[in-house]
């Protein structure tokens, strides 16, 4: 955990860096915002932003914007400056730490932030064979491709591999592929020089660069753009890469994990992937099984969630009632453990009672999960019908819009699962939802939040 702290916090500095120190960060300090921005362009990076509120918290996002690097803040200030606070979370922060600050809560958002809380939960004989294959390679340097379906749990095990490997106490360094538009995603691997292309206006260190001693996640590899994987793959073979604009090939020492959720065999075969990065990334492959085939890991996966979403919103922390651990393993989970996250988390909200009964284990339209296939099987008769209906005189761009909407109102807004489902890249989704976004349409937030105009 990397900790950039900005301004004097109203004299508390030391107190607030002893503190974040005590729980395993990495301090670094900077008085103003150039200063931070000239931290965050080195490649020392951070994972998470600590800033005065006496510092202009707008200006901050903005030129971090500007330059398109995305890191979390959080805003500290004086107990008693509650229109500040409200200021800094309205700029773009994150949580307000009053201070002086309490150790307590600096531990708890660092946690947060830093997505620590993430742990490998597992019963299953299925998991238990890939975690015992990533026990076995951890040491080593090898490249590693975890592969399997879209809420697995594939950057949990990359995460792993790296706290277990000989660079645990280096960086491990995510870049989510998909997420990234091609024109900026070069820039973000391999950095920068001043000048290289409208907005460089100073030199900005890449992933690479900044994972130097660690580890590089590439997380949804395949959505990377056939002319970027050559790069990729002489930065891979050669261990070195090429800033944007630059003069001299820069060594790097890294470890390569990559993640997919598709085939990379097949697009191999229909040319939207190279043969030989392939190779170079799949020295190891971990597969991880859906959910519905490692039904012993429910219950154990569903009990930590109870316990983690109970504490995050300070309610008494219920078992699983015995009939609510039996519909929850009739379900086929096709969101996988990022699904059966969501449906924990609704259910420790609604319970009511000593447990978390069966009535709290509902899908957002309060259907149950344990639909028997009669009842399924009428329902999807009942609703083609209705859709066929539903079709005639209407545009193929209207009702694909109707569809893409739906899936994705349907996923809870989960990017990743929905372009899964519709068959198509989590890309040509972002483009689709841009689209509509331009057109007014109002598009479902991300993580089952409140639906937002997009644009």
């Amino acid at each position: 955990m990397r900790l950039l702290i900005i301004g004097i916090l109203k004299g508390q500095l030391t107190a607030a860096t002893k503190i974040a120190m005590d729980k395993g960060a990495a301090v670094t300090h900077a008085v103003t915002i150039d200063q931070a921005l000239a931290v965050l362009r080195s490649g020392k990076g951070a994972d998470l932003l600590m800033v005065d509120v006496v510092i202009d918290i707008r200006e901050l996002v903005t030129r971090l914007e500007a330059e398109h690097i995305h890191v979390p803040l959080v805003a500290c200030g004086v107990e008693n400056d509650a229109r500040a606070a409200v200021a800094a979370i309205r700029a773009g922060a994150k949580e307000y730490i009053p201070l002086p600050p309490d150790p307590e809560m600096i531990a708890a958002v660092l946690s947060a932030v830093a997505d620590d809380a993430r742990e490998l939960v597992y019963r299953d004989e299925a998991m238990a064979q890939v975690v015992k294959l990533a026990q076995q390679i951890a040491p080593s340097d090898a490249s590693v491709l975890v592969t399997g379906e879209s809420g697995t749990g594939k950057e949990v095990i990359a995460r792993y591999l790296h706290s277990r490997s000989n660079r645990s106490k280096a960086p491990f360094i995510c870049v989510n592929c998909a997420a990234i538009p091609d024109a900026l995603l070069e820039s973000e691997l391999f950095g920068h020089e001043k000048g290289a292309f409208t907005g460089a206006i100073a030199r900005r260190i890449g992933k690479f660069e900044e994972a130097n001693g660690g580890t590089l996640l590439l997380d949804e590899v395949s959505e990377m753009e056939v002319r970027l994987q050559a790069k990729l793959l002489r930065a891979i073979q050669e261990r070195v890469i090429d800033r944007v604009g630059g003069s001299r090939p820069v060594p790097v020492d890294i470890r390569i994990i990559a993640t997919s959720n598709r085939n990379l065999a097949e697009a191999v075969r229909d040319g939207s992937f190279r043969e030989d990065l392939l190779f170079r990334l799949n020295v190891v492959n971990l597969k991880i099984p859906p959910l519905r085939d490692r039904p012993a890991d429910i219950v154990e996966i569903a009990q930590h969630f109870a316990r983690l979403y109970a504490e995050a919103n300070g309610v008494p922390v219920r078992p699983l009632s015995a009939d609510a651990k039996k519909q929850l393993q009739l379900s086929r989970w096709p969101g996988n453990v990022r699904e059966l996250e969501n449906t924990i988390h609704r259910a420790v909200l609604l319970a009511t009672g000593d447990e978390i009964g069966v009535d709290a284990i509902l899908s957002p339209d309060g259907v149950r999960l344990d639909q028997t296939k009669p009842q399924a099987v009428t329902h999807a008769a009942m609703a083609a019908e209705a859709v066929t209906r539903a079709l005639v005189g209407r545009t193929v761009a209207a009702v694909e819009r109707d569809l893409i909407l739906e899936t994705l109102k349907h996923c809870l807004g989960n990017r990743t699962h929905a372009a899964n489902i519709l068959g198509i890249s989590i890309r040509t989704l972002r483009n689709k939802l841009n689209e509509y976004a331009a057109d007014g349409v109002t598009i479902p937030a991300p993580h089952g939040g409140d639906a937002r105009m997009a644009g």
